[in-house]
């Protein structure tokens, strides 16, 4: 008997009309859907009418359950791994699983689509050509360290943020990197959908009055040389 494989499916972001045909159609053929949070991927499923049983994957149970869903894989099933929103394994679980199953021989198979850092990078009007994703900073410890080294780093950076630590992330960039021109992209793809560019200065004034909500992805020009 072949192993089963294992599909990387990305889901939206916001909008749920940004999944792909192949994305629904894998979905609906797996015999498993790992997903990060089922009661959020389940409103996803409803809408599109996929009946595939879930079963939850994340940081909490991975040990746990990882050896399971590859006994699943090797009798035959097709499993797809999905997370609450995006590309799985981008600043989302699923790494200890694919690792694992390659590892087994287990074929992993891709299928591409909406990803919030770069939907941020395209329409953030910053070079695009070189850029780093840094996913989510440290809070507290490592956090000085590492803002001092991607202060050096001349490609545009990506991080992901909450919004109630913005003002405390501008700060850090004045403070690391000096008055370098963000974009603040927000709630991409929702309703809201808003895009916010400027030096650090500017922006940290702008935010100062506001009330940001929602998610939040941060763009900031690289050192120029």
């Amino acid at each position: 008997m072949s192993t089963g494989k294992l599909y990387i499916v990305s889901t939206p972001i916001g909008n749920l009309a940004d999944f792909t045909f192949r994305a629904v159609d894998t979905l609906k053929m797996v015999d498993l859907i790992a997903a990060e949070d089922t009661r959020v991927s389940g409103v996803l499923l409803k809408h599109y009418e996929i009946e595939t049983p879930m079963f939850a994957y994340h940081d909490h149970n991975k040990e746990q359950v990882t050896p399971g869903l590859l006994r699943k894989l090797e009798k035959g099933d097709d499993i797809g791994l999905i997370t609450d929103a995006g590309t799985p394994l981008v600043s989302d679980p699923g790494f200890f699983l694919v690792r694992a199953a390659v590892a087994a021989d287990v074929t992993i198979v891709p299928i591409p689509g909406a990803s919030a850092m770069l939907a941020a990078l395209v329409a953030a009007g910053l070079p695009s050509d070189r850029f780093t994703f840094e996913g989510f900073l440290p809070r507290k410890k490592g956090r000085q360290t590492r803002m001092k080294y991607l202060a050096e780093d001349p490609r545009t950076l990506i991080i992901y943020e909450s919004p109630h630590r913005i003002l405390r992330t501008l700060r850090d960039i004045a403070d690391y990197m000096g008055d370098r021109q963000v974009v603040i992209g927000r709630e991409i793809t929702k309703k809201f959908e808003e895009f916010i560019r400027g030096s650090v200065s500017e922006i940290r004034e702008q935010l100062d009055t506001r009330n940001i909500k929602g998610e939040v992805v941060i763009i900031i020009g690289g050192k120029k040389a």
